[in-house]
């Protein structure tokens, strides 16, 4: 009995997993890199890989340089998600951007963000890399709007949250986007050198 019933959460964790789709596939919660260099506050990330900030509709922000691993440690608190049988859905936002552009020409919008929606855990990979358009910001509203009540987003950007409001452009908009993330998040600012350069020498 209790092979079986490990046997049927292994394949209910593979199965969360694969629909999460996570960019680091290869990112794990025991290979975080918690030396001073990086920033990194290891009780923070502890409490974090508790899942409750999730299971209470809470935010994580992953903010500061290119290559610092913001991507990959993202991943791997999604990874532990799914671990605790929490649907997690990874989308980089210029992908999720192009793709809700063609969502409204060809009348699939409603069932894309359904489909965003229903994740427990929605992570928005290099936010602001890109620019916004003015449909871009009104589909991004909506997003964040479905996350509330109760779902969690973990975003992660090279812009410091202070400049997120002008990164969105039009006041009203990004007022109403940044209450919706930014009223009960939880911010990790990497640092150190570039992870991608150290591991090319």
């Amino acid at each position: 009995m209790d092979a079986e019933l490990a046997m049927r959460e292994n394949r209910r964790v593979a199965r969360l997993l694969k629909s999460a789709k996570l960019k680091a596939a290869n990112a794990v919660p025991e290979d975080i890199d918690f030396s001073a260099r990086r920033g990194v506050d290891k009780s923070q990330i502890m409490d974090l890989l508790m899942c409750q900030w999730i299971e209470r509709g809470q935010h994580v922000v992953l903010t500061e340089p290119t290559g610092t691993g913001k991507t990959w440690l993202g991943c791997a608190l999604g990874r532990e998600a799914t671990r605790k049988g929490l649907s997690v859905n990874y989308q980089r936002m210029p992908r999720l951007m192009e793709d809700m552009e063609v969502a409204h020409a060809d009348g699939s919008l409603p069932a894309l963000r359904t489909r965003l929606a229903k994740a427990r855990l929605l992570i928005l990979d290099d936010w602001g890399v890109a620019p916004i358009t003015a449909r871009g910001r009104q589909n991004l509203l909506e997003v964040t709007d479905d996350r509330v009540p109760g779902g969690s987003a973990l975003i992660t950007s090279q812009l410091p949250v202070n400049t997120w409001h002008d990164y969105l452009g039009e006041p009203t908009v990004a007022d109403a986007v940044l209450d919706r993330l930014l009223h009960n998040k939880h911010i990790i600012e990497l640092k150190g050198d570039s992870m991608r350069k150290n591991a090319a020498r």
